[in-house]
């Protein structure tokens, strides 16, 4: 299953906030095949970043949207070693 990354800007969220926004995602993923897994924020920068497993880049960018928050830019990554 591919891996994806996203980055959503203007997010000055509290870390609490940040919990319930990605229980939205949680919510909206199911059935979709895809699966929200970690997410970061730097609350100074107002940028969140979201890692997510999914059967599609359109799947994954399709749940934030579902959930209230589409990302800025999406990207498709491998782990380095």
């Amino acid at each position: 299953m591919p891996t994806y990354m996203d980055v959503h800007d203007g997010m000055h969220v509290t870390p609490e906030q940040l919990a319930e926004a990605h229980q939205l995602d949680v919510e909206a993923q199911k059935g979709t095949g895809v699966e929200y897994l970690r997410y970061w924020l730097d609350s100074k920068a107002g940028k969140v970043f979201c890692l997510a497993t999914g059967p599609s880049k359109e799947a994954v960018d399709a749940v934030h949207k579902m959930a209230g928050h589409p990302a800025r830019e999406l990207y498709e990554v491998s782990e380095g070693h």
